[in-house]
């Protein structure tokens, strides 16, 4: 790692001969998780709702590697039918090395899924739960295979409302959020151990970018007019890329969780990051894994 301090985009290995899939890479740090992989020489699937985002950062991404191998992946997280079309498509890949889940949304007004599900829990979990399932059979292909789930710092101190999860009885956006947040975390705590109980090749590892200045946060009202203050303070987008990067090609464990090393876990370079201790809770893990099968109508098969 980069002077023994952390993990960069200066410490990704070669990756010629591989493929990943990164979803919401058009934009924020999933362009830029895209942009550093294909800079060493791999392929890389963006996985983007709408073509001409998609073309524009392949476009950008050209414009400083000229031979990268890049391909839009059609997908809304949204949209279990998306979903599963994008599954069907990347399993005619050769291979995938990683598929790494970083599209999300934040803190928008009360809106619904295609199929009715309260949207940050809808995309950011459902979503890529569905994704998720359906490529682990293709990823177990080949050796070495991981899957990058992020969280964020917002499930630190966050709680699910198991007996509102569509939100018909109350919204707080934030509240959310930070409930999308911490299902994600308790998603990739649950796929590790029951991937290894199958001794499964793949490897699940968790990830969050810090408190990155991108667009993700365009609904968060007033921080939006401090920003300019406020991102002082915060990871630049290629900085918030770092954890990833380093789940998808580094040295990990398998489980671990990774982000910002610097100030107060939210910048600084890449490496073990800490996570909230209900995140590690079996029984919740399991109740979320469960409920996640019912509500998408697609099971993994990892049975324990």
């Amino acid at each position: 790692m980069s002077n023994n301090k952390g993990f960069t985009e200066a410490d990704v290995p070669q990756q010629a001969g591989k493929c990943f899939i990164v979803t919401g890479a058009n934009t924020g740090v999933g362009f830029e998780i895209a942009r550093v992989l294909a800079a060493k020489g791999a392929r890389v699937m963006l996985g983007c709702r709408t073509q001409s985002r998609a073309e524009d950062a392949i476009t950008r991404i050209k414009r400083i590697t000229p031979n990268a191998n890049l391909v839009w992946l059609p997908l809304d997280l949204g949209d279990l039918d998306s979903v599963r079309t994008a599954a069907e498509l990347a399993i005619k890949e050769p291979r995938i090395d990683a598929l790494v889940n970083n599209a999300a949304i934040m803190n928008p007004p009360l809106t619904r899924t295609k199929e009715g599900f309260e949207a940050q829990f809808g995309v950011n979990h459902l979503g890529v739960f569905a994704l998720t399932s359906l490529l682990l059979p293709k990823l177990a292909e080949t050796p070495g295979a991981r899957v990058v789930i992020t969280s964020s710092v917002a499930h630190l101190k966050a709680k699910i409302d198991w007996d509102d999860l569509n939100a018909d009885k109350s919204y707080i956006k934030t509240a959310r959020y930070g409930a999308s947040k911490l299902a994600n975390a308790l998603f990739f705590f649950e796929l590790d151990r029951r991937l290894r109980a199958a001794k499964s090749p793949v490897t699940a590892i968790g990830v969050h970018p810090g408190i990155a200045s991108t667009s993700l946060g365009r609904h968060m009202g007033i921080l939006q007019i401090a920003g300019p203050i406020v991102g002082l303070l915060l990871n630049r987008a290629d900085q918030g890329a770092w954890p990833a990067l380093l789940a998808a090609t580094g040295n990990v464990k398998p489980g671990g969780y990774y982000g910002p090393t610097g100030f107060c876990g939210i910048r600084g370079t890449a490496g073990a990051a800490k996570r909230a201790p209900h995140a590690e809770e079996p029984a919740l893990a399991k109740r979320l894994w469960d409920i996640s099968v019912t509500m998408t109508g697609i099971d993994p098969g990892l049975l324990v």
